[in-house]
C-alpha cells in the first residue's frame, strides 16, 4: 500500500487530499481496496458512476464501440454522437447539443451562447452573467469566475470579467443586479452541490425564470452534478416546472468516461455557427456510446427507486442522534453533524463506507441503482458513527 501512495505523492500533482484507501476493483456499489477490504460506495466518483462500478450494460456498450472506432475528429459524422444528441433533445424538449469533455467545458459553452445571443440581439455591451453566491461551476478561469465562492478565487486573479453574484433564494438581489448591469444570462444550480447540497426554493427558481423572460435574458441551468437522474427526475430543473434556454450536464451522463453536454433550446439553437466553438474530443464515439447506455436506462422505475431511497435516507438521518440537519434532493444528500464532517467520513471509512464532504457537511452521492439493502446497511453505519 505504501509503495503506491509514495509513488502517487512523488509523481502526481499535489492537488488532492486523498484518503488512505487504494481502490483496486469493484462491482456495483461495492469497492475493494488493494488489501482486500470491502467498501460500500456512497460517492460514485462524485456522482459519476450512475449505475455503479463495472456495470455490464455500460461495459458492453463501451467495448463494442471500442472495437469499431475509438475516435475520429469532428470533421466526420459518427452514429453515437448523433444518437446521444437526439436522445437528450427528445428527453428534454431541447433542440441542439454541443458535446465537450467536462462540466466546466459545458458551462464555458453556455456562457459563450449567452454572450453571443446578447451580442447578436441586444448589443455587445450586454455581456454580464449573474450567478449565485455559494455556487460552483468549474475550475477553468472563466468557470471559476462564475463560481460564487471567494475561496476558489484566491491566488488565481485576474479572473474572467463579467460575472456578478446574487444571493440564493433572494429574488430582490437578482432584480437589483439586472437593473444595475447589462445582463445577458443567469446561470444557476437548482441544488448547490459543492456549496453544501442546498436546494433552491421553488418560488425563487420560477421567479428567476420570469425575470429572464421579461428581460430577454438567457436562463442557464447547471446540471453537472444534479442531472441524469440524481435528484429523482431526469434533470433537477424538472422538479421546478421551468423551461431553461440552456442546460449543461456531465458527470453521471458518461457513467465513468469524460463527457459534457451543453443542451440548447429553440431560442438559442442557432446562436453558435461554424467556427464559433469546438472540442477535439467532444462527442467522442466511445464516451457517447457509454452515455447512451446510461441515459436510456434512466426511466420511471429507476427514478421512483431514487425517490424511495431518498425518502428513507432523509427520514433515517433526520431523526438520528448527532445529525443536526439534512438537505438536498433525491440521492444528492448533505447532512450537518455534531462531529466534524471530516471525522465522520474517516470513521465511516474505517467501518467500510465511503462518503464525501461538501463544506461542513457529509455528502452522499450513491449510484442511482444501489440495492436498497446495501443502502440501508450503509445508512445504519453512518448513523452509528454519528451517534457515538
Amino acid at each position: 500500500m505504501c509503495n503506491l501512495m509514495n509513488k502517487d505523492k512523488e509523481y502526481v500533482a499535489n492537488t488532492y487530499a486523498r484518503f488512505p484507501v487504494e481502490i483496486a476493483s469493484g462491482k456495483g456499489s461495492i469497492l475493494y481496496s488493494t488489501d482486500g477490504k470491502e467498501y460500500i460506495d456512497l460517492g460514485s466518483g462524485i456522482g459519476v458512476t450512475a449505475f455503479g462500478i463495472s456495470d455490464e450494460e455500460w461495459v458492453k456498450a463501451v467495448t463494442e464501440q471500442l472495437n469499431k472506432v475509438q475516435h475520429v475528429s469532428n470533421l466526420y459524422y459518427t452514429e453515437p454522437c448523433a444518437e446521444l444528441a437526439k436522445i437528450l433533445c427528445t428527453r428534454t424538449g431541447m433542440k441542439k447539443v454541443f458535446f465537450a469533455n467536462s462540466g466546466a467545458e459545458a458551462n464555458e459553452c453556455a456562457i459563450k451562447v449567452a454572450r453571443k445571443y446578447a451580442a447578436d440581439n441586444k448589443g455587445e455591451d450586454y455581456n454580464v452573467i449573474i450567478t449565485l453566491k455559494n455556487s460552483f461551476h468549474g475550475r477553468t478561469l472563466t468557470t471559476l469566475a462564475a463560481t460564487g465562492q471567494d475561496v476558489f478565487h484566491a491566488k488565481f486573479k485576474p479572473l474572467t470579467s463579467g460575472f456578478v453574484y446574487a444571493t440564493a433564494n433572494d429574488l430582490e438581489s437578482v432584480e437589483k443586479l439586472v437593473k444595475e448591469n447589462k445582463v445577458c444570462g443567469i446561470l444557476m444550480e437548482c441544488v448547490q452541490g459543492e456549496g453544501g447540497v442546498i436546494a433552491l426554493d421553488k418560488d425563487f427558481v420560477t421567479g428567476v425564470e420570469k425575470i429572464c423572460r421579461a428581460n430577454d435574458i438567457i436562463l442557464m441551468i447547471d446540471e453537472v452534478q444534479t442531472g441524469n437522474g440524481r435528484t429523482g427526475e431526469l434533470y433537477a430543473y424538472m422538479n421546478y416546472g421551468i423551461s431553461p434556454d440552456v442546460i449543461t450536464t456531465a458527470k453521471g451522463l458518461g457513467g465513468g468516461l469524460p463527457i459534457g453536454a451543453c443542451i440548447m433550446s429553440e431560442k438559442v439553437q442557432s446562436v453558435l455557427g461554424f467556427g464559433d466553438h469546438g472540442s477535439t474530443y467532444g462527442g467522442n464515439p466511445v464516451c457517447a456510446a457509454g452515455a447512451i447506455s446510461v441515459i436510456n436506462r434512466i426511466d420511471k422505475k429507476l427514478l421512483d427507486g431514487v425517490k424511495e431511497k431518498s425518502d428513507y435516507a432523509f427520514k433515517q438521518l433526520g431523526s438520528a442522534k448527532g445529525v443536526e440537519s439534512v438537505s438536498g434532493a433525491g440521492l444528492m444528500i448533505g447532512f450537518k453533524t455534531v462531529k466534524s464532517a471530516k471525522d465522520v467520513v474517516n470513521q465511516c471509512i474505517e467501518k467500510g463506507v465511503l462518503c464525501l464532504t461538501a463544506k461542513d457537511k457529509v455528502r452522499l452521492l450513491p449510484a442511482l441503482n444501489i440495492p436498497f439493502e446495501t443502502f440501508k446497511k450503509a445508512i445504519d453505519i453512518i448513523k452509528e458513527v454519528c451517534e457515538n
